[in-house]
């Protein structure tokens, strides 16, 4: 077992960071140690080998990292907000945003949900769990609104994918649309779910 130090931290830092961008550029067909490596400024592949096991556990990582960066900026946007609709509306608007700050970010973390197979082809990173998980998350949400009648009667699960699906989209929307202006988007999103979701009383 690897003693953790501040220098092999940094390090470790450093390959992941080189790794996004090589992700979000290339692809992860053509992320291999030796690119990673180049773009790292690394003398040698053996030095990402010394931190990560093989690609898998490099990949979890990356996954783990900008998973953990976006959990904290929405925490951070949702924490000690009053009413469900409040919360919703920094979930949606904080996602958009974490798109426009992270964008390199977020197109490794599309391309490792799209192309990290297992032996039986199905992802690797992003599989029934996680998605229950997200998917819970905003659910809870609702269901909170509809309980405090900040919220219409609706089917929690329907509304939850759909508004997900409307902000897994962005990265995909940015590769085809880069000079897609995000407030606006942001601004829509907000007030279409706003009044689908909204009590009549």
């Amino acid at each position: 077992m690897q003693v953790r130090t501040f220098t092999g931290e940094a390090r470790r830092a450093q390959i992941i960071a080189a790794t996004v961008e090589t992700l979000s550029e290339a692809g992860y067909g053509q992320t291999s140690f030796a690119r990673i490596a180049k773009r790292a400024g690394l003398s040698s592949t053996r030095l990402i080998s010394y931190h990560f096991a093989g690609k898998d556990e490099l990949m979890a990582e990356v996954v783990s990292h900008v998973i953990g960066k976006l959990g904290r900026h929405l925490g951070e946007r949702m924490a000690g907000l009053p009413g469900a609709a409040a919360r919703l509306r920094a979930y949606i608007t904080g996602l958009v945003e974490f798109n426009a700050t992270h964008a390199g970010e977020m197109q490794a973390l599309m391309t490792i949900f799209l192309d990290w197979r297992g032996g039986e082809g199905e992802s690797r990173s992003y599989g029934p769990d996680e998605e229950n998980g997200v998917l819970g998350h905003l659910e809870a949400i609702l269901r909170d609104g509809q309980s405090r009648g900040e919220f219409r009667q609706f089917d929690t699960f329907v509304m939850a994918a759909t508004i997900q699906r409307s902000l897994d989209g962005l990265p995909f929307l940015l590769r085809t649309k880069p000079d897609l202006d995000l407030d606006v988007y942001a601004r829509e999103l907000v007030t279409l779910f706003d009044l689908a979701t909204r009590s009549g009383g």
